[in-house]
């Protein structure tokens, strides 16, 4: 169920029922796939014939890397389903924009964004034995509270059950992070910054791809290709990938049916490890297993990423809190529009948005129009100071029809310096 909104007004809701048959055959390494949303037996068998063609003349042009059929392995069922949000109730989504709209009003401007909230079944069955099947549920919320001069804040809400996305916390945070009087201009320059946890999320999404694919890893493009046991974030810092801490949209297996763990990734400022699927793994040899992180049957080829990054807490009770040993710098809510400009480096370059603020003589004061910043996601990392206690789930909520809903697990922190490059 998909609901959008603007100018405090619903602009759409859709209902979205989705079957769908994905048929993977191997032939000598290299694997064939095919598709249908019909279930009846002639579909299914045209499914497998297609994905065979599609393995044998690949096959034709000699051996490939896939490593063959993961062996049935025992998994974990996980608490990621919740039966009231699977019931997709209609009014659930319209009460949570009444309020969205109601909080927006009182602060004297409009609502903007979608509410979304799914059921998503997943069955694998294979000739190796796998016979594995999960079921979860996910809500989310994105409001952008936008006044008539075009000042916005944004807030998300992210859970299994959509009792625990509560809209008018949602609504009140965009609210509060709506810019008020003039707008300061930000020189280029380098500062001390505490970034939100939206903003941290964003980070931590782009370091999924450049710095724990383990097949950039195993090809030598990943950021972490000879540096796993060595320092590359601050010793306050430690990431992992884990579907069984509470607050993540948990998974019990992958998309090859293989089962998911806990994966520390940083431990105290140490890489640790990569995240892999089966031909990932093969490729990187030297002992190397799929960690359960497939996205799709045989492989992604883009690679396997991190589903479930979790930064654990530090000692700060709140950002207000982080910004205290801060004379002069800046808070920054979101970032947008991000690129990255040199992968190894995990370059990143994009801007602020939706609730900037100068930070001077320790509190969070005057709005700062919109900056450019380019700076390392691992550097922003190195340069961590403390973090906040409490991690929240955050996720663009962008999800629409089939969908595999994911989140970052993650605290607000403060960085001692942040690369700001222009304005936006």
């Amino acid at each position: 169920l998909h609901a959008r909104f603007a100018r405090s007004a619903p602009t759409q809701l859709t209902a979205i029922d989705d079957v769908g048959v994905h048929v993977m055959a191997l032939r000598g390494g290299h694997a064939g796939a095919a598709t249908t949303n019909r279930t009846d037996d002639e579909a299914l068998r045209d499914a497998a014939r297609r994905a065979v063609a599609a393995a044998e003349a690949a096959a034709a042009a000699g051996p490939g890397d896939h490593p063959g059929l993961p062996a049935a392995q025992p998994y974990r069922a996980l608490d990621g389903y919740d039966a009231r949000t699977a019931a997709l109730d209609p009014e659930t989504a319209a009460g949570a924009l009444r309020t969205a709209f109601a909080v927006a009003a009182d602060a004297g401007a409009e609502a903007f964004g979608i509410w979304t909230a799914a059921e998503v079944r997943t069955a694998i069955a294979s000739t190796a034995g796998v016979e594995a099947e999960d079921a979860v549920t996910d809500a989310l919320l994105k409001v952008v509270v936008r006044d008539a001069d075009g000042r916005s804040g944004m807030a998300t809400g992210a859970a299994v059950a959509a009792a625990a996305v509560d809209p008018a916390d949602v609504a009140a945070r965009a609210a509060a992070l709506m810019p008020r009087g003039a707008l300061h201009e930000l020189p280029s320059g380098t500062y001390p910054v505490v970034l939100g946890a939206e903003a941290v999320g964003t980070l931590l999404g782009f370091l999924g791809d450049l710095a724990f694919n383990g097949l950039a890893h195993a090809e030598g493009r990943g950021a972490l290709a000879g540096r796993l046991g060595t320092r590359v974030a601050a010793p306050c810092v430690n990431l992992s990938d884990s579907t069984r801490i509470a607050g993540t949209l948990p998974r019990a297996f992958d998309a090859e049916g293989v089962p998911k763990a806990p994966l520390p990734l940083i431990q105290d400022g140490v890489a640790h490890a990569v995240v892999h699927d089966l031909r990932s793994a093969a490729r990187a040899r030297g002992g190397a297993r799929s960690t359960g992180h497939a996205t799709a049957p045989g492989g992604s080829p883009w690679g396997p990423q991190p589903t479930n990054l979790v930064l654990a807490g530090g000692g700060a009770r709140d950002e207000a809190d982080l910004a205290r040993t801060i004379e002069r710098g800046l808070f920054v809510n979101r970032l947008w529009y991000v690129n990255a400009v040199r992968d190894k480096e995990t370059l990143l370059t994009g801007v602020t948005r939706d609730g900037t603020f100068l930070i001077e003589d320790g509190e969070i004061g005057r709005p700062v129009r919109d900056v450019r910043f380019t700076d390392s996601a691992l550097g922003v990392l190195e340069r961590t100071q403390d973090l906040a206690a409490r991690p929240r789930l955050v996720s663009e909520a962008e999800f629409y029809g089939r969908r595999f809903a994911t989140g970052a697990l993650c605290p607000a922190l403060r960085c001692s310096g942040l690369r700001i490059t222009g304005g936006a």
